[in-house]
């Protein structure tokens, strides 16, 4: 029989895997916590005395706190979901924790996390937990509600819309994604536009998150050159620029005056930027990027 210090144990051992399917099904490192807080006290109310498999058990739980958190946000949401970025994983370069590396097992990037979040709640949930951490159909159903059959359709149509979405593959050498992203700043900083459009995808997406307080100022911008014209945030004499892995991937932190400024996170395919997402909301960036700002 489980003592509640026994299971609290237990769960412990379950927090990294639990706290990633939350990341993946939410995008949001806070609400992904509150979550996990949710999930434990539903857990020890009910007690684990007859559950065989501990972990399906609490993955189930932690679906459904999710899920409900997901309709929830999709009743109250009023920005675009094309302008939200997700939140970035944000460590210092060379020094990615157990954890973190939990959390982006299969190179979840941000790319991949804005399209989760243009799944309706029920596709992504099919879709994180089959897709991304095998759970058979039939206990994805029980979380769900729905019959095995009708959780399939729901995750081969998230499938779709996915793969639909044609998310860029990152290159894996972390070292030449850091020289192509040195190279856009440096070309940046120096108003070399030809230089910019060279190091960029020609369909490039710049996506850029100033948070739900100043809706008119996000905003998404296609195509090297139009992006290229833009590069200015980096440019700025003011603007310190701190490497970091952003999920993962080479990016940087952005700081101005020694404050909090944004993110930025690249996708570097094929040695040119597909993707550039940036979170301008100096409250959040503060937020997220401390394990950088702390050892500057």
């Amino acid at each position: 029989m489980d003592d509640p210090e026994s299971l609290a144990n237990r769960f412990e051992e379950h927090r990294a895997h639990l706290r990633a399917v939350a990341y993946r099904m939410l995008g949001s490192l806070s609400e992904a916590d509150d979550a996990l807080q949710d999930t434990w006290l539903r857990a020890s109310r009910a007690g684990a005395d007859d559950v065989e498999n501990l972990g399906g058990w609490l993955t189930t739980i932690v679906a459904r706190v999710c899920l409900n958190m997901l309709r929830s946000r999709n009743v109250r949401r009023e920005e675009s979901l094309e302008l939200h970025v997700p939140d970035p994983v944000i460590s210092a370069e060379g020094s990615l924790q157990p954890e973190e590396e939990t959390l982006l097992a299969d190179s979840v990037g941000l790319a991949l996390q804005i399209v989760l979040d243009t799944l309706a709640p029920a596709e992504r949930l099919a879709f994180v937990l089959h897709d991304m951490f095998d759970l058979p159909f039939e206990e994805i159903a029980a979380a769900l509600g729905r019959t095995p059959e009708a959780t399939r359709q729901l995750a081969s149509r998230a499938r779709r819309r996915v793969k639909g979405a044609d998310v860029p593959t990152a290159d894996r050498d972390l070292g030449r994604q850091r020289e192509v992203v040195d190279t856009f700043f440096a070309a940046a900083r120096g108003g070399d536009l030809d230089a910019l459009v060279a190091v960029l995808h020609p369909d490039v997406v710049l996506r850029a998150d100033f948070s739900p307080r100043r809706p008119g100022a996000s905003t998404m911008i296609h195509g090297a050159l139009a992006v290229a014209r833009q590069a200015r945030l980096g440019a700025s004499p003011a603007a310190e620029l701190h490497p970091a892995l952003i999920n993962g991937a080479a990016g940087v932190v952005i700081t101005m005056r020694g404050r909090p400024y944004a993110v930025m996170a690249f996708t570097v395919a094929e040695g040119r930027i597909a993707e550039i997402d940036v979170v301008a909301d100096p409250e959040r960036v503060r937020k997220l990027a401390g394990p950088v700002l702390t050892d500057t």
